[in-house]
C-alpha cells in the first residue's frame, strides 16, 4: 500500500493549530487555580487596618475581635458582609467564666452589659448543664458555646448552679481555674421578686404570705419554700468554697448594677483580666423601667433595655411580713458578709 508523505503546506497549518490549542488549555487551568486561590485569600483583598499595619493586632489584642465583629450572628439577626465571612472562624470553647447566681439577682441584667465587651463571648440562652443536663456530657455543653477567636473568653449563665448542691464538684471536674460570677441582691427583695415572677405564670398560686410562712402566728418561717432557700446565701457558698477559692469568686451587687452599672461592670472586667471598655457612656437610665439600658446592644446601633419580663411591679406585701423576713435573714446577711470580706449593705 503506498502511503504518500504529508504534504509541506499541512504540516504548516496543523503544527501551529495544536501549538494553539495547548496554549487555551494551558491558561483556562492557569485561570482556573488562580480564581481558587483568590477565594481562599479573599480578607487579603481589603488593604485597609489588616494588610497597611500588620503589628497594630498584635499590639492591641481586643482590636481584631472588633474588626472581625465577632464571627457569630447577632442576636437580633442583623448581620455585616464581614461578620458572615467569617462566620466560621475561631473554635468552640468551654467556658472559662460562668454567672452561676443568683436567681432574680440581676444575672440577665450583667449578661446582656457584658455582651459588649468585644473580648467577651456569651450565650444567651441558660444551657443548665450542670444542674439538668449534665448527663449529656462536655461535648453537648461544648456544641452550645459561640465560636471565639484567640484572646476572646467565652461565657454562659445559669443562676441556678449557686443552689445546686452537686453544681460545684461538677464545675471543678470539668475545670479547677473558671472564674464565678454571682450577682447577689438584698434576699427580702429577691424573694418578692421570685414570688412575683411565679405570679405572673401561674396566677391561682397562694399568697406570698401563705408560702412564707409554717405558722403565721408563731412567725415561723417555711424554708422548705425554695424562694427562701435562695437567699440564705451563706450556706451555697460554703457549699462553692469547698471547690473553689475565693480568689475565683466575684460578687455583684445587684443594687449596685441598676445605680452604678459602669462601676460595677469596672470591677468584672478587671475580674476577668480585661481592659476596661464598658463605661458610663454605655448606658442610660430608663425612668419608665426604673433600670439602666444599653445606648447601644451587641450587634446594634440602637438602644436595648431588657423586655417586659423585667422590672415588673411588686405586689404589696404586709410590712409585718417583710420585717420577719429581715429578721430570718439578717443572722445569714452577717456571714455572708464575713465571709466575702463586702457589707452590701441589706439590713
Amino acid at each position: 500500500m503506498d502511503v504518500s508523505p504529508v504534504s509541506p503546506l499541512r504540516r504548516r497549518i496543523v503544527l501551529p493549530l495544536c501549538t494553539m490549542i495547548f496554549l487555551c488549555l494551558y491558561m483556562f487551568y492557569s485561570c482556573a487555580g488562580s480564581c481558587a486561590s483568590l477565594q481562599g485569600s479573599a480578607p487579603s483583598q481589603q488593604p485597609g487596618l489588616l494588610s497597611q499595619q500588620p503589628g497594630l493586632l498584635s499590639q492591641q489584642p481586643g482590636l481584631l475581635s472588633q474588626l472581625l465583629l465577632r464571627a457569630e450572628p447577632r442576636p437580633s439577626g442583623e448581620d455585616t458582609s464581614i461578620s458572615s465571612f467569617y462566620s466560621g472562624s475561631g473554635s468552640k470553647k468551654l467556658p472559662q467564666a460562668i454567672i452561676i447566681g443568683v436567681k432574680k439577682g440581676g444575672t440577665r441584667a450583667l449578661l446582656e452589659f457584658l455582651r459588649v465587651h468585644p473580648d467577651i463571648r456569651a450565650v444567651g440562652a441558660e444551657p443548665h448543664f450542670f444542674d439538668r443536663n449534665y448527663d449529656k456530657g462536655l461535648d453537648w455543653y461544648r456544641d452550645l458555646m459561640p465560636r471565639t477567636l484567640d484572646g476572646q473568653i467565652t461565657m454562659e449563665k445559669t443562676p441556678s448552679y449557686f443552689v445546686t448542691k452537686e453544681a460545684p464538684a461538677r464545675l471543678s471536674a470539668m475545670s479547677k481555674d473558671a472564674k464565678l460570677i454571682v450577682v447577689v441582691r438584698d434576699p427580702v427583695t429577691r424573694v418578692i421578686s421570685d414570688y412575683t415572677q411565679t405570679l405572673s405564670k401561674r396566677p391561682d398560686i397562694p399568697t406570698f404570705e401563705s408560702l412564707t410562712f409554717k405558722n403565721r402566728t408563731t412567725g415561723l418561717i417555711d424554708i422548705s419554700w425554695s424562694a427562701i432557700q435562695i437567699g440564705i446565701y451563706a450556706k451555697h457558698l460554703e457549699n462553692w468554697l469547698q471547690y473553689f477559692p475565693m480568689s475565683q469568686i466575684l460578687f455583684v451587687s445587684g443594687e449596685r448594677l441598676i445605680t452604678d452599672p459602669a462601676g460595677e461592670l469596672g470591677r468584672v472586667q478587671d475580674f476577668l483580666g480585661l481592659k476596661r471598655i464598658i463605661t458610663d457612656k454605655h448606658f442610660y437610665f430608663n425612668k419608665t423601667k426604673g433600670f439602666p439600658c444599653l445606648k447601644k446592644a451587641e450587634g446594634s446601633s440602637k438602644p436595648h433595655c431588657l423586655g417586659k419580663t423585667k422590672g415588673r411591679t411588686h405586689p404589696n406585701i404586709d410590712p409585718k411580713v417583710v420585717q420577719r423576713l429581715r429578721e430570718f435573714y439578717r443572722p445569714f446577711n452577717m456571714k455572708f458578709y464575713q465571709m466575702t470580706g463586702h457589707d452590701f449593705g441589706w439590713d
